[in-house]
């Protein structure tokens, strides 16, 4: 018998599986080039506050050709894994931090905005449900 949390959660699992391996579909264009990532940056840091300026000049734009490459791949495999209902506690904790890194990135996680933000809470919020939900979620591979 399904449980109505349960059957839920895995709902949830579904939906934001199918919003990740979109994302990350229609990044698969960095792979060849890495000029719309770098673009992308560089448009963020004009509004963003210091902490994030300094993230990506420390960090992200000099990982510029690494993360062009991980990034596509990270995000259609969770949204992958996430569908199938592959260890979706870890997945949904891995994304959590995906996401947030964009956030810190962007310097939408430092503004008031960001609590009405599609991008902000409800995607945290749903990957945290599925972070503390139960250990197998109903129509999923995971043990």
């Amino acid at each position: 018998m399904i449980r109505s949390s349960d059957g839920s959660l895995r709902l949830l699992s579904v939906a934001l599986g199918v919003f990740f391996l979109c994302m990350g579909l229609s990044k698969l264009a960095w792979f060849a080039d890495t000029g719309p990532l770098e673009a992308e940056l560089r448009g963020w840091w004009g509004n963003a506050p210091t902490i994030s300026r300094w993230y990506i000049d420390t960090l992200a734009i000099p990982g510029l050709p690494l993360f062009a490459r991980i990034v596509p791949i990270a995000e259609s495999a969770t949204g992958v894994a996430l569908l199938a209902g592959f260890r979706v506690r870890l997945i949904a904790v891995i994304a959590a931090t995906m996401v947030l890194n964009f956030h810190v990135a962007m310097g939408v996680l430092f503004q008031w905005g960001y609590l009405y933000n599609a991008y902000g809470p409800p995607v945290i919020g749903g990957l945290a449900a599925l972070a503390l939900g139960p250990r197998r979620l109903p129509l999923s591979l995971s043990k």
